[in-house]
């Protein structure tokens, strides 16, 4: 692969051309030069638009796709193709597919994949067999096959020795164990955050207690075995003052959250709307302007999609009985400029890759091109043409949002939208 980029803005503070205009020369997929007015052989393609901005490639720490099992949800092909047409050179891919990946054939099936794409797939797999919270998975054996981390997606351990036990086994080998935190007793048979929406709505609410009680113990867990945790799509308020708490005390815990839950509330759900049923729930504004907060004094080391594709079948039903979940790529970087700055967008699309040991290089000459190209400006509404998923399950759709993806550079090769 052989392209020159023209006069695109590099947004990437490790590099020493950050915040200055330039060519791009990429030879073979290596930055082969930065400067301006670069001259390139006639045989190179060259990539030239509107208000061109360039970074390093972003990071999604949290991306179902379904395959195997749930093809018609999403294929891992079809799903990176999305996710680099969305401006994602690397996404972590959850475990929550049939069968569940929690075993190392199942770690090498969904990594070759991925092997053609331009967007690189890292699979977290599942903490326990099956994901039912009983007995622990092959957690070694999953490393050696390309596993980054190990969690079951939106199941929280009731069993407080398992997790227990995972934080102390995986130091053995530097890994790194996922909590999603939600006490399933105090969330009883809740739909939505427990509050004024839920009341006027009728339906059973999930206090913000479930989320912050079981984040408590499993930050005592990790005080008192060590190692490294991640708590993934926290929604309140107090979960992120209880991780900027353990972070003062120089405990190895990191965490994210979802951008639906940074753009979105309860309020949404006036309708009855099921494409806003995901878990944990929409929480109210004073959650959101916490979460924002958070993001911007560093507690939320990086943000995710969530992206999570639903077929109809289980979205368009009744609000008890509809699935959680919300598709997020195409969205996530458009929705995020209209609350955040652009340079903070970029710094938590990117941080997660030192969370789950990802190679992430800077923008600069002899490193390989790892790049997200994008315009930060012009705003529209949201519709279902910007919706590249199988499943059309988004959250967003007639939400405003920010800028323009327009694909990525990675693994030698060239998307774009």
């Amino acid at each position: 692969m052989n392209v020159i980029i023209r006069a695109a803005k590099i947004i990437d503070p490790q590099s020493t051309h950050h915040n200055q205009i330039v060519d791009i020369l990429i030879v073979d997929g290596i930055i082969n030069k930065i400067g301006t007015e670069i001259a390139a052989p006639d045989n190179f393609e060259e990539i030239k638009k509107d208000n061109l901005h360039v970074s390093k490639g972003w990071f999604d720490s949290s991306v179902s796709l379904g395959e195997p099992g749930f093809e018609d949800r999403e294929t891992i092909s079809h799903g990176l193709t999305v996710a680099a047409k969305s401006g994602f050179t690397a996404i972590a891919l959850q475990p929550n597919s049939y069968p569940v990946i929690d075993n190392q054939s199942q770690v090498l099936f969904v990594k070759n994949k991925a092997l053609q794409s331009a967007t690189a797939l890292y699979p977290i797999g599942a903490l326990t067999k099956g994901s039912d919270g009983k007995d622990m998975a092959e957690l070694y054996d999953m490393k050696n096959a390309g596993a980054v981390a190990f969690g079951d997606y939106n199941k929280s351990q009731a069993n407080a020795n398992m997790l227990k036990i995972a934080l102390q086994y995986v130091q053995d080998f530097d890994g790194l164990a996922i909590a999603f935190s939600q006490d399933e007793m105090i969330k009883g048979h809740g739909v939505v955050n427990e509050g004024v929406v839920s009341t006027q709505l009728g339906l059973k609410g999930i206090p913000n207690l479930a989320e912050e009680l079981q984040i408590a113990r499993n930050l005592f867990l990790l005080e008192y075995t060590g190692g490294k945790l991640h708590i993934p799509t926290i929604s309140t308020a107090k979960s992120a003052a209880l991780i900027k708490e353990a972070k003062a005390k120089g405990m190895a815990v990191s965490c994210s959250v979802s951008v639906h839950h940074l753009v979105l509330t309860d309020a949404k759900l006036e309708n009855f709307d099921t494409r806003y049923k995901v878990s944990p729930p929409l929480r109210t504004e004073a959650d959101r302007t916490a979460l924002l907060a958070a993001v911007l004094d560093g507690t939320i080391d990086m943000i995710t999609s969530d992206h999570n594709p639903m077929d109809i079948e289980h979205k368009k039903m009744e609000f008890d009985t509809a699935k959680d979940g919300t598709i997020g790529l195409e969205s996530a970087f458009g929705a995020l400029l209209t609350v955040l700055p652009l340079e903070i967008v970029i710094e938590k699309l990117t941080a997660g890759t030192k969370t789950f040991k990802i190679d992430s290089p800077a923008i600069t000459e002899a490193n390989n091109a790892n790049i997200s190209l994008f315009n930060p400006e012009g705003s529209k509404s949201f519709s279902k043409v910007a919706i590249l998923s199988k499943s059309k399950n988004s959250a967003f759709l007639g939400t405003t949002v920010q800028g323009t993806v327009y694909g990525v550079i990675n693994q030698n090769k060239i998307i774009l939208s």
